[in-house]
Parts: structure tokens; sequence; C-alpha cells
């Protein structure tokens, strides 16, 4: 994944927001897929706050976790050891060429993930791979055609565009979302179930700065001041719409009948 590009960066802000996730806040629609005992592949795995839920929720199993950002995984190996959770391991890695054999895991999960990726398929395809027959995928991506802002202006849905248009300049697709089925399906995946729901940012002042600053390095000065603007309104509201989408990969060795 060394030639993707990431479009928050890996900035002091951009890594707190991302280790406010949990996966009762955020991977809340795979816990059904989990239980004791089997292994969990987080590709994409950030801060690995997600990651250390995923943990303890499999019990005696082990949950790998993957992101091609080196501070990313520096701060999921300390934020394990900090925790005292010892059956979670991080590594440096592409979600493109994944460092595994064929069958590995009973799981793969990915939040936050697909939205950035230049070839989402090809990234599926090898969680594909490494999946055990009778395994799940669940993915997690927002869709800005679902974002509702507060209050409304000109301005404000020209700065959500731009912000959309930086991250296809980089190769992503901010509204990927509704097209996970037809993704999932082209990387071979079956009993494909998307869910959708939103999330309300309870500080407009730290999303406004997430977005503007993102901006700002691309010099869209003056989108990147819209955001700082509205991030100050009373009443104002921010929020994001986020499409789930859960996939079995169905085989001889299946148990899954479905």
């Amino acid at each position: 994944m060394s030639s993707e590009t990431y479009t928050p960066g890996h900035t002091t802000n951009a890594t707190n927001f991302m280790g406010k996730r949990t996966l009762e806040s955020h991977g809340g629609f795979f816990t059904s897929c989990l239980s004791e005992g089997i292994d969990i592949l987080d590709l994409g795995c950030g801060p690995g706050t997600i990651s250390l839920g995923l943990a303890k929720a499999v019990g005696s199993g082990c949950v790998v976790g993957i992101d091609f950002g080196e501070s990313q995984i520096d701060k999921a190996v300390q934020n394990a050891s900090e925790a005292g959770i010892a059956n979670v391991e991080f590594h440096v890695g592409s979600c493109y060429e994944l460092p595994f054999e064929d069958r590995s895991f009973d799981g793969v999960f990915s939040h936050a993930l697909m939205e950035h990726l230049k070839d989402p398929v090809a990234a599926l395809k090898e969680a594909w791979r490494v999946l055990r027959p009778g395994g799940k995928i669940g993915i997690c991506s927002p869709d800005a055609d679902g974002w509702l802002l507060s209050p409304p202006s000109r301005e404000l849905s020209e700065a959500v565009n731009s912000y959309a248009s930086l991250q296809e300049s980089n190769g992503g697709d901010l509204r990927i979302g509704k097209r996970f089925g037809l993704l999932l399906q082209e990387a071979g995946f079956q009993n494909i179930q998307l869910s959708a729901r939103y999330e309300c940012y309870p500080s407009l002042e730290f999303i406004g700065e997430y977005l503007a600053l993102q901006l700002e390095q691309k010099e869209r000065i003056r989108e990147a001041q819209t955001f700082r603007d509205w991030s100050k309104s009373d009443g104002g509201m921010f929020a994001q719409a986020w499409v789930s989408a859960i996939g079995t990969k169905v085989g001889q060795e299946s148990n899954d009948n479905g």
C-alpha cells in the first residue's frame, strides 16, 4: 500500500481522531461475527483501538492488525501494552500483499480503509484469500452523499465537495459506501448484507479542524476557513453516514449453507 495516499495523514490531530474509535462505537455491526477462539485480521488498523476490542471479544483467539503507517503501528503497540492485552499483534504491511498464508483467519475486519484505496477490489480479494471457508468479512466506510451539516450554506456545500474531490485526487472515493455490495461480489464474497448508521460528532470544532487541516495542506485555504468558521456555529451539527457490509467466503469446506 506504499503507493497509496492517506488523505487525513498521520498528524497528531488525525491520530487522536482515529484513536477515539472503539469496537463498540464503530465496529458494532461486526460483533455478531465474533466468538471465543477465532482469529481476526484488522485491515488498516490505525492506532489499534478497535483491534483491542476485537482481541477482548475473541478471548483465546488472536487478532492481527495491519497498517501501512509505521507511526500508527507504533501507537497501536503502545496502546496494547498499556491496556495489558496480549492476544493482539501489529505489523506494517500492505492490504494488497498480505504477509499471510491462504486461509489464515476466521474473520477480516476493516474500518475506514476502503474509501482511501485506488483499487479496493484488489484489497478485498486479498482478504478473501486469507479467510478460511465460511469466514466473514466486515467493512465500513463513510458516504459523503449522506453527510448532514447544519447550518447549511452554499459555501459549506462547496467545502464538502472540495474535501471529497481531494480524496478522489488521492485515488480514493469518499462516496464508496453505497458500492460495497458490488465490490464484495466482485471480490468473490456471498451472502452480503449492508446496513447504515449516522454518527453525530459532539465537537464541531474538532471535526472542523480535522477537515480544515487536510484542505489547508493542499492550499485550499478558502474551503478550510469555511470549515473553521462553520465549526463555531451555535446549534450546528455534523452527522456522518457510515455504510457497513458483511460478506461470507463460501467454499467446499464452508459450514455455511446460505
